[in-house]
């Protein structure tokens, strides 16, 4: 699954912002909306997002 793929599922399930979820995953609030654009996230980044995603589903962040 993309990257992307994950971030669209998440914002589903949870109802979060595309901004909130940029600002709070990797400090940039244009982050998905310049991923729909073509943006290919590097290895790090990919990781920083997964993790923040498994983090907030188990409900330590809200």
């Amino acid at each position: 699954m993309t990257t992307l793929r994950s971030i669209e599922l998440f914002l589903r399930r949870t109802g979060m912002p595309a901004t909130r979820f940029g600002r709070e995953s990797v400090r940039d609030p244009r982050f998905v909306h310049d991923l729909r654009k073509g943006r290919e996230p590097s290895e790090r980044t990919r990781r920083r997002i997964e993790h923040f995603m498994n983090i907030y589903e188990e409900g330590s962040v809200q």
